[in-house]
């Protein structure tokens, strides 16, 4: 999911603010309006929407449910089957960003790639916490940005505007004996002002007491300039911790810990003493380090991981993408067992178990897990029976037709002519589509698709940059900043290529 920008807190835009917070737990909304979100980036396929709708809807549901019957209410795993192209993906992603719930997409096929049985499976819990540790974290340093910016700010004066010692009051000489030597003793002492808690400090003379104006008028001279933005390149030192110790990563893991994702040079790293090393850097490289240790004192990890190993347990989502790669014959020798065997070590997960990771232990019986695949060359039935019974909500979605395409380039808020006509405006040009060039490009990536292997509405991005290929490349030179395609002219550019069959073959 992507880190939220972070902005000072007096530059914090108020108009936008409403749809932040009522987005993050899309838990909350009825599912037809998850549908319509779902809508705003994704072109057709309503019923996986729907599907997908009611299965989040479920975990508010849940709950809210009596205490009593909570644990026994499972959450209903989805299985996706269509060709590729069609936004089996997409919806998982658009939907975990839309939740802001813990979301891992991982692919079947990394299962088996090393040997029989390739990666522990666990190891997807494990990354589904760390991306909830990361997202948790961003949350709190994001509550506290403002406060630890002020902190680094002072830290930073005193870096530019070192305090001054204070220097202990010497005991006063002893007095001449004779007349006067009570009068003379008694300037001589120093005066202390004792507080109501019975605190006694030496009061300040007025040389201090001027000195400490004078400090305190040039330290707000100082915050001023830094607040402008003028002392950015001047150079302070600085005492950062050392990254790091060379020799650790040539170090091999305990035996008994080589099959877990636990980073054996991390923990040796953080048991090792803490060196620390001055550095001379920039003020603006000073203050982006100094924020960051602030932040770490301000966040309570403690809060952070608690609060990441619920969400993972009640709202974490797993993408299981390529499910249809480890599905086969069974009781046939080969590869197939090595399939067979990832499917038998997917199993415990999906049912419901428990995992160890760094940050403590995580039961995965309420994580929902959506697989999606192409299922050409097998089917679903051809999966374990255990497995399919841990995947009840089945959802086929449709190959893409050329209408559809027409509506993938025009009404998603990121449409690929939208998406090009951002990049044009970096160059200060103008690039528009008139309807008929956009149901052109549309007929030839659907031509392309019928006639070669069908991928769905990747077959635009094939086209599109094809026929912007020479436009991109001439753009700064361009003398005409604004740059129109009707449908003549996506002929006139992509009719070669589409008749060629051999150059259809290979570019599109």
């Amino acid at each position: 999911m992507a880190e939220p920008t972070r902005t000072p807190e007096g530059k914090l835009p108020v108009a936008p603010v409403a749809p932040e917070e009522t987005l993050p737990w899309l838990e909350e909304l009825p599912p037809r309006k998850i549908v319509a979100e779902l809508d705003r980036y994704i072109v057709g396929q309503e019923v996986a929407k729907k599907a997908v709708a009611i299965a989040v809807r479920n975990r508010w549901r849940r709950s809210q449910a009596p205490e009593d019957i909570r644990d026994e209410i499972l959450p209903n795993n989805i299985i996706m089957i269509g060709p590729t192209g069609v936004g089996k993906t997409e919806i998982a992603r658009r939907l975990a960003r839309l939740a802001g719930a813990p979301f891992l997409k991982v692919e079947a096929s990394k299962f088996t790639e090393v040997g029989y049985v390739g990666r522990d499976v666990e190891s997807m819990v494990r990354e589904l916490v760390d991306v909830a540790i990361n997202m948790v974290r961003t949350e709190r340093e994001d509550d506290v940005y403002p406060q630890a910016e002020a902190r680094a700010e002072e830290r930073l004066l005193d870096l530019l505007l070192p305090p001054t010692p204070t220097h202990p009051t010497a005991a006063p000489p002893h007095p001449p004996q004779g007349a006067g030597s009570a009068e003379q003793g008694a300037a001589s002492r120093p005066l202390f002002v004792v507080s109501s808690k019975g605190d006694v400090t030496p009061a300040a003379s007025e040389a201090d007491v001027e000195a400490q104006e004078r400090r305190r008028r040039t330290r707000e001279k100082l915050r001023q300039q830094l607040k402008e933005g003028t002392l950015e390149e001047r150079e302070v030192e600085i005492e950062v911790q050392q990254q790091g110790f060379p020799g650790l990563e040539m170090m091999q893991p305990p035996q008994g810990m080589e099959g877990t994702d636990v980073n054996f040079t991390e923990l040796l790293q953080e048991m090792l003493p803490k060196k620390k090393k001055r550095r001379t850097v920039h003020l603006h490289e000073a203050r982006r380090i100094l924020v960051d240790e602030e932040l770490k004192k301000l966040v309570d990890m403690d809060d952070v991981v608690n609060e990441s190993l619920d969400r993972v347990e009640n709202h974490g989502i797993i993408f299981i993408d390529e499910i249809d790669k480890i599905a086969g014959e069974r009781g046939t020798v080969g590869p197939d067992v090595s399939r067979e065997g990832v499917q038998r070590d997917l199993l415990p997960i999906v049912e419901g178990s428990t995992v160890q990771t760094r940050y403590g232990f995580v039961r995965t019986d309420h994580i929902l897990f959506i697989a999606a695949g192409a299922f050409h060359a097998t089917k679903p039935s051809d999966l374990i029976p255990e497995l399919q019974g841990r995947f009840p909500i089945r959802v086929e979605l449709q190959p893409l037709t050329e209408a559809d395409f027409v509506r993938i380039m025009t009404e998603p808020e990121n449409a690929l002519t939208k998406q090009y006509a951002a990049l044009c405006a970096a160059e200060g040009a103008t690039l528009e589509f008139t309807h008929d060039g956009i149901k052109e490009i549309a007929r030839i990536a659907a031509k392309a698709n019928e006639r070669m292997e069908n991928i769905g509405a990747r077959r635009l991005h094939t086209v599109m940059t094809t026929l912007l290929e020479d436009v991109l490349f001439d753009l700064p030179e361009l003398p005409e900043k604004r740059i129109k395609f009707d449908a003549d002219k996506v002929r006139d550019r992509l009719g070669k290529i589409v008749d060629d069959e051999d150059l259809r073959r290979y570019i599109l």
